[in-house]
């Protein structure tokens, strides 16, 4: 797959190189950098800036792009090992999903499950997540309701998101494995993905103002619940 952007580029370079198939520059950049790319002992290819913008269907790339090899998924059974999850059912945006991973990795989340999605673009992933998807345990399983049964029978407190749901910084939970579900980013949970929760978990905010982005949300929400 293909990811583009320097910021990504270098993460993957620094972090996981033996993932990395083919290097592709359309431009020039600095000798340190370059020689680094060399030791791979890679194929390095230059495009002018009309093919580089065509591999990155117009988005931002800097100049850096690489072909590399899809992450592994892990399984639902090896999540279940886990001590804090993050499930998204049914998120669509992969911007979204990608800055979700990124501040999911840095607060302490263990893994993702992705629900509830028909064509996650991992590579749109990758790369709004800084890499993070790289590093973060995931899998993706179609049906969200199944996904609250497994973990709720390996002992898992189910928690969601909701309007009506206590405020998170009132909200304690000790010595329990936990799971944050996330609605998508028009309707929000299902439910039937409700009625599963053991907590409703809500932010309170100022202003009479009721609207964050769902990546906004999630990383109040995570940051309230690590322990």
């Amino acid at each position: 797959m293909i990811i583009y952007g320097k910021q990504v580029v270098l993460y993957v370079l620094e972090k996981h190189p033996s993932l990395i198939k083919e290097v592709i520059f359309s431009k020039q950049i600095d000798d340190k950098t370059f020689n680094k790319f060399l030791k791979l002992g890679l194929k390095i290819q230059k495009v002018d800036n009309k093919k580089a913008q065509a591999i990155a269907n117009g988005g931002n790339h800097q100049g850096f792009f690489l072909d590399i090899d899809v992450p592994e998924q892990s399984t639902l059974k090896q999540i279940r090992d886990l001590d804090f999850v993050l499930v998204l059912d049914g998120l669509t945006d992969m911007g979204n999903i990608g800055a979700i991973t990124r501040s999911a990795y840095s607060l302490g989340v263990e893994g993702i499950v992705i629900t509830g999605i028909s064509n996650l673009k991992l590579e749109n992933v990758a790369r709004s997540s800084s890499g993070a998807l790289l590093d973060m345990p995931y899998t993706v399983v179609q049906n969200t309701l199944d996904v609250a049964n497994e973990l709720s029978q390996s002992g898992f407190a189910l928690l969601g998101a909701d309007m009506d749901g206590q405020d998170v910084k009132s909200f304690k939970l000790e010595n329990q494995k936990k799971a944050l579900f996330l609605g998508s980013e028009g309707r929000g949970l299902s439910n039937k993905v409700i009625k599963k929760l053991d907590h409703k978990l809500s932010i309170k905010m100022a202003n009479n103002f009721d609207s964050l982005n769902v990546s906004v949300a999630a990383g109040i929400l995570i940051h309230e619940l690590r322990g």
